[in-house]
C-alpha cells in the first residue's frame, strides 16, 4: 500500500543553523490490511517519515509511492491523500468547525463528495468512533479523547485506505489513550483499514501487526511484537525500554531466572513467573 525507497529527507537550514537530515536511505513496505506501529526516541524520524506517507513532505531522495502513486506528482496529489488520512499530535489543530457533525463533513465537502454521502458519511463515521451522540455537541467542550476521536471521524468520513497517526495519543491521558486505540483497533479489524501508528508508548505497539524502531533517520529493528520486544538490551541500547512486562522478565533473567523473554501480555508474564516459581 505505502513504499519507501532509499528515501533521504533534509530540512533545510535554518538561520545560523546546518540543514539537519532527519531520514537516511529508509526503505520501507506497509502492506495492505496491516497494522504497523512505528517506534523511537524524539529525533529517531518517525514523525518525519509518517509526514511522507500521504506527502505533506516530499523526499530529498528516493521515492514514496501510495498504491503505486509517486508522491512527488501533484496531480495525484488529492488522491494520495484521499488514500492516506493523517491523525496529529493536537486534535485542536484538526477541528475546524463549531459543531462536531460539521467539522466531520468538512473533508468529504471539499471532495465534492454528494450531499447525501455526506450525510450517510458523517454519520456511520460518528458511529464508528463512539461519537454518534455528540453529533450536534461544540467541539471545545469535548474531553482530549473525544476531541481525538472526533478527527479520526473526519479521516474516516474521506473513506481512506490508510489512517496514520502521528503520535496521536501524546497528548492523551490515560482514559483517552484507550479510547483512540480501542477506536483504531475496531477500524482496522471491522473496516480492514491500514493502520500506520506512530508512537513513543511500548504498550502501544503491543497488539501492532509489526513494529519498525527507528533510530538517527534509519530503521533500526523491523518483526513481530514479540520479536522486537524480546531484544531488550538493542532496546536499551537505542534509548528505549521495552513494555513492562518484558523489562520484568529480563531483569529476573538477568538475576539467574529461568524465564521465557517472548512473554508480553500481564496474564502471559503472570504464568511465567508462576510457573517458574512452581518448579
Amino acid at each position: 500500500m505505502i513504499q519507501c525507497k532509499d528515501v533521504t529527507f533534509t530540512y533545510p537550514a535554518q538561520e545560523g543553523r546546518e540543514a539537519q537530515t532527519a531520514l537516511r536511505e529508509v526503505h520501507l513496505t506497509i502492506e495492505k490490511g496491516s497494522f504497523v506501529a512505528v517506534l523511537g526516541h524524539n529525533g529517531s524520524g518517525k514523525s518525519t517519515l509518517a509526514k511522507h506517507m500521504n506527502a505533506v513532505l516530499l523526499p530529498s531522495g528516493g521515492t514514496v509511492t501510495v498504491d503505486g502513486m509517486d508522491t512527488r506528482d501533484e496531480a495525484l496529489l488529492l488522491e494520495i491523500r484521499r488514500r492516506v488520512g493523517m491523525v496529529f499530535q493536537n486534535p485542536d489543530n484538526q477541528i475546524v468547525a463549531n459543531v462536531v457533525e460539521e467539522d466531520v463533513a468538512f473533508a468529504p465537502e471539499n471532495l465534492g463528495v454528494p450531499t447525501a454521502e455526506i450525510r450517510r458519511r458523517v454519520d456511520d463515521a460518528l458511529r464508528a468512533v463512539g461519537m454518534a451522540d455528540f453529533a450536534r455537541h461544540a467541539p471545545h467542550l469535548l474531553s482530549g479523547g473525544q476531541k481525538q476521536r472526533v478527527a479520526i471521524a473526519g479521516i474516516i468520513a474521506m473513506a481512506p485506505e490508510v489512517i496514520v497517526l502521528d503520535e496521536a495519543t501524546a497528548m492523551l491521558d490515560p482514559v483517552g489513550r484507550r479510547e483512540v486505540l480501542a477506536t483504531i483497533h475496531k477500524l482496522h479489524r471491522e473496516q480492514g483499514i491500514t493502520v500506520v501508528l506512530i508512537t513513543h508508548h511500548m504498550d502501544e505497539a503491543l497488539e501492532a501487526d509489526r513494529v519498525v524502531v527507528m533510530d538517527s533517520g534509519t530503521i533500526a529493528m523491523d518483526g513481530t511484537p514479540r520479536e522486537i520486544f524480546a531484544q531488550v538490551e538493542r532496546l536499551h541500547s537505542l534509548g528505549l525500554a521495552a513494555p513492562d512486562t518484558a523489562e520484568l522478565l529480563h531483569l529476573l533473567r538477568s538475576e539467574g531466572a529461568d524465564l521465557p523473554q517472548g512473554a508480553l501480555t500481564a496474564a502471559e508474564c503472570a504464568d511465567a513467573i508462576a510457573n517458574w516459581l512452581g518448579k
